[in-house]
């Protein structure tokens, strides 16, 4: 699912809001996970999941077409962490 599938079911889910609405909603609350993030903060939103950094060291790569070696700068990179009741549902069988 995109972002703009996103807006779409939660404005036919809340009649009554405006879809320009919900997406300024759900942009909103996208620029707050990222600008956390950006802090260094954790982000938990209970019974979905946790967001985090997590740091990658400087390393040597390798170009793919020549073969030769290129300096990789480190770098801090998003991490989802599923939360328990998340993972309950995704597991429920039907039946």
């Amino acid at each position: 699912m995109i972002k703009s599938e996103l807006v779409t079911k939660l404005a036919e889910a809340n009649p009554h809001l405006y879809q320009r609405d919900v997406e300024i909603l759900v942009n909103a609350i996208l620029d707050e996970i990222t600008d956390a993030l950006r802090r260094g903060d954790r982000v938990e939103l209970r019974g979905f999941g946790t967001f985090s950094i997590k740091e990658r060291d400087a390393r040597q790569g390798r170009n793919p077409r020549t073969g030769e070696k290129v300096d990789v700068s480190g770098k801090n990179v998003p991490y989802f962490k599923c939360g328990k009741e998340m993972r309950v549902r995704l597991n429920q069988h039907e039946g």
